[in-house]
């Protein structure tokens, strides 16, 4: 009794990031202060390593890396599929996501009998459909959930063949070993809509050539309306739906004028590589990487190290850059607790998915055992939103 009581004081009394150094047996993740990690585990087409690292005060990046079936039924197709969802103004989108978008996508595959571009594009309509479904019931108890939104980056690897997804500003970069000269190659797979890229300027500009104030430069950073970077999203309600976009939202996210046409778009661009044996391991990451690693950089480290570890050497890498550029030490950033530590480092996410083309050869009808993990953090239970009284910037994601 007394040494339950004691535990119970300890929890209360010791920092909050301290609370959760534990092993998750549901996933076999590992949590360390703010960072979570799987150093190695095994999917349908090889290995792969996942790391995230905490920054807000409630974690806005989600993640999952699904591995066998990508259909309701057993006769599959089989294969592997990663999320990153890095969302922003809170955690509910990209929560929503990590619980539907994959089940949308194994109900498309099996009404299509196949893997396909399509079937991507219907699972993202499909949840972006159900998320504006949740923020309109949401709406009278809750009206800031019409400004939270989520990018979302998708890897689905069937049949020999890589298909990438894409909503904002995260990123796929597949390394490719170049036989000649035994490097190894960043290729990067995945588009962006992020607006300081001057094309996703124009192609905003050209698609609302009415508003001259669609893209603003405010505080030296381009935004959208001047309040958001990217372009493309899930969610993000208050800039698609104009009936959101009024009190009792804050200020800060209200347009003086309603607008007659979505702001936002919640259309993934989508490509599809055919993977060749040259092709040694995809990084998907959350923005919060590319901030402090190059895309050649990246692939570097996952390729001059053990496979083991991956992810979690690349998130270090990235806090040891953030610390650098704070003029302080790696140590000492690492000391700084959840919602302060936003002020150094984004949310990171990264999963490494190695191929090994043996493996991939199989026909993609060859079963293999179901895998489900989800990148962890220091979350709340799904029922607790995000606090409305102090709302964070709506910034990059």
């Amino acid at each position: 009794m007394l040494s339950g009581l004691m535990n119970l004081l300890m929890a209360c009394f010791l920092p909050r990031s301290d609370r959760h150094v534990h092993t998750s047996s549901e996933t076999g993740g590992r949590q360390d202060g703010l960072l979570w990690y799987k150093d190695s585990g095994q999917h349908f087409n090889g290995e792969f390593s996942m790391a995230v690292v905490q920054a807000n005060n409630l974690l806005e990046d989600q993640s999952q890396l699904e591995s066998g079936c990508l259909s309701l039924h057993e006769s599959g197709p089989y294969g592997t599929f990663v999320g990153v969802y890095d969302g922003h103004v809170g955690p509910e989108t990209s929560r929503y996501i990590n619980d539907h978008l994959f089940q949308h996508l194994k109900r498309f595959t099996s009404e299509q009998q196949g893997m396909s571009v399509d079937v991507i594009r219907k699972a993202y309509q499909a949840t972006e459909e159900g998320f504006l479904s949740l923020v309109t019931k949401q709406w009278p108890m809750k009206p800031q959930i019409a400004a939270v939104g989520s990018c979302c980056l998708v890897g689905v690897i069937c049949n020999g063949t890589l298909y990438v997804a894409n909503l904002g500003d995260s990123r796929a970069v597949l390394g490719r070993a170049v036989k000649a000269t035994g490097e190894v190659l960043a290729i990067q797979l995945s588009a962006e809509h992020n607006v300081c890229i001057e094309s996703v300027r124009r192609e905003m500009q050209s698609l609302h050539p009415d508003d001259s104030q669609i893209v603003v430069l405010k505080h030296n950073v381009w935004r959208v309306k001047g309040l958001i970077q990217i372009s493309r999203s899930i969610g993000d309600v208050y800039l698609k739906k104009t009936e959101f976009n009024r009190e009792p939202l804050y200020p800060k996210f209200r347009l003086r004028e309603p607008f007659r046409k979505p702001i936002l778009s919640a259309d993934p661009s989508i490509s599809v590589h055919e993977l060749q044996p040259h092709d040694q391991f995809v990084i998907f990451a959350s923005d919060g990487l590319w901030e402090h690693l190059s895309n050649q950089e990246a692939v570097n480290i996952v390729q001059n190290h053990p496979r083991s570890g991956s992810a979690k050497r690349l998130v270090k890498t990235a806090l040891q850059e953030a610390a650098k550029k704070r003029e302080m030490r790696y140590s000492d950033l690492k000391k700084i607790d959840r919602g302060v530590r936003r002020h150094f480092h984004d949310d990171i996410t990264v999963i490494v998915v190695f191929l090994n083309s043996n493996l991939m050869s199989r026909a993609s009808s060859a079963k293999g055992p179901n895998l489900s993990v989800r990148g962890g953090g220091v979350n709340f239970p799904p029922n607790i939103l995000a606090p409305c009284a102090t709302p964070t910037e709506p910034g990059g994601t």
